[in-house]
């Protein structure tokens, strides 16, 4: 069963990869969703649905959780439910920065069974499946070997409503950088997830993603040998607030100053 989820979310994830790249650089309509530059344009939607057609020919009986059309039916213990963001750096697309991605997993009762990634642009497909590691175009993957919080490679991403500073999110990446830790900001958690899954990046943390943003990646990770917690190192489903995805060496040293600086703030101090 493992193998036709991932089959068909390798096939909805390439279609739907070329659908925006055929899009990416001409004009097209953008809106603005809630919150600041939360955009979609009709690429998104093109893509969404292109996938949901793709896995309903595979499954007619599965269920969806989609950024852009919402939930498809009840979820319940017989069924099989997708999560899927059709183009996860939509502001990347948007302005021409060729950085953004389509990620698509499955999952039942809380368990991710099947995720995949595609960046189109560099035609790089990340998948894994439950138990069978985690791979890029055919090629298994591993996460880094970096042991040290001070030497490490991090990634990380705000919120929509970073203005309001959600979780001290903004003290908590300026108590970080202040270290000297070099720190990336792509625009798609998805493809962070991914990097830190190949061994790129050494870590990601970030708050109030959504489940379609996370699931495929942090089957990803977790395959490759990472550890993905929240941010007090507690086991983490995807509907969860704070997400921490490493290598699992520098877990408990990125875990520790995110908590301390959160504990510091709210305290007053």
């Amino acid at each position: 069963m493992l193998d036709e989820l991932l089959k068909c979310a390798k096939e909805a994830a390439l279609l739907a990869g070329g659908i925006i790249k055929e899009g990416f650089g001409t004009s097209f309509k953008i809106e603005n969703k809630e919150g600041k530059n939360n955009l979609v344009t009709e690429y998104d939607k093109l893509s969404e649905e292109a996938i949901i057609n793709k896995i309903t020919s595979f499954f007619p009986d599965h269920k969806f959780l989609a950024e852009e059309s919402g939930k498809s039916g009840f979820q319940n213990s017989d069924n099989i439910r997708w999560l899927i963001d059709p183009l996860d750096g939509t502001v990347n697309f948007a302005h021409q920065l060729p950085i953004f991605s389509v990620s698509i997993a499955a999952e039942l009762n809380k368990e991710l069974l099947v995720g995949v990634i595609y960046n189109p642009i560099l035609d790089e497909l990340f998948y894994a499946k439950k138990g069978g590691g985690a791979f890029m175009n055919d090629s298994r993957i591993s996460v880094s070997s970096t042991s040290s919080l001070d030497t490490s490679f991090l990634v990380t991403g705000f919120p929509y409503n970073v203005d309001k500073d959600p979780g001290y999110c903004v003290e908590q990446f300026i108590s970080i950088i202040r270290r000297g830790i070099p720190i990336r900001r792509l625009g798609s958690a998805a493809l962070d997830l991914a990097y830190v899954a190949n061994g790129r990046f050494d870590g990601f943390w970030e708050i109030e993603l959504k489940p379609w943003d996370v699931a495929a990646g942090v089957l990803l990770v977790r395959e490759a040998g990472g550890l993905v917690t929240q941010y007090n190192n507690e086991h983490y489903w995807v509907e969860d607030l704070s997400m921490l995805a490493t290598n699992g060496k520098i877990h408990e040293e990125i875990s520790a100053t995110l908590q301390s600086c959160f504990i510091e703030l709210s305290n007053g101090n």
